[in-house]
């Protein structure tokens, strides 16, 4: 009896050390740190507090990716703009690319944070969808002038926590708001 307890130690010290060694020598997945992507909004003269609001609202829902203001000496990813037309967004690659804060669509009455979340979604690999709805963040203008939602719904933040999991790439595209 005692032989057969030595027997289950041991082999159950041998399944710990293993799990540990592989572990230490990178066999088990860890959990993935997020991708950090860094904007650059020096260029979007009023709107600069807008655009961190946009980044902050995908920051506090997705888990795979960090939209962060470039640093010193560090090349962004997003270049953020203002002009006078209508909000649009260019992307180059997923994470990459740049956007303009329309002032037309502000004149029109719709809510800068949501236009600046919006756009992020595209560089975040987002379409547009026409919905209508306010609860769909990618729905855009077509959620009329009243809505305040800047977060995106479940089913935005799943496909970008999901695009920036892997090294899925997204092609150029030009997205007019």
């Amino acid at each position: 009896m005692v032989r057969r307890e030595r027997r289950w130690l041991h082999g159950g010290l041998l399944a710990v050390a293993a799990a540990v060694l592989l572990q230490l020598l990178g066999q088990v997945p860890a959990a993935a740190a997020p991708r950090v992507l860094y904007y650059d909004a020096s260029r979007a003269a009023e709107f600069v507090s807008v655009v961190h609001e946009g980044a902050a609202a995908w920051n506090n829902t997705v888990s795979n990716v960090r939209l962060m203001p470039v640093p010193a000496g560090v090349r962004a990813n997003i270049v953020v703009t203002a002009d006078d037309a209508w909000p649009r967004a260019i992307t180059t690659s997923l994470g990459n690319g740049r956007w303009i804060m329309g002032r037309q669509a502000v004149r029109d009455g719709h809510y800068p944070p949501r236009i600046a979340s919006h756009e992020f979604g595209h560089l975040l690999g987002l379409p547009d969808r026409r919905t209508g709805l306010c609860v769909d963040l990618m729905s855009g203008s077509s959620a009329g002038t009243a809505c305040r939602s800047v977060l995106p719904n479940a089913a935005e933040r799943r496909r970008v926590d999901t695009l920036f999991q892997s090294a899925a790439t997204v092609r150029p595209a030009a997205f007019i708001d």
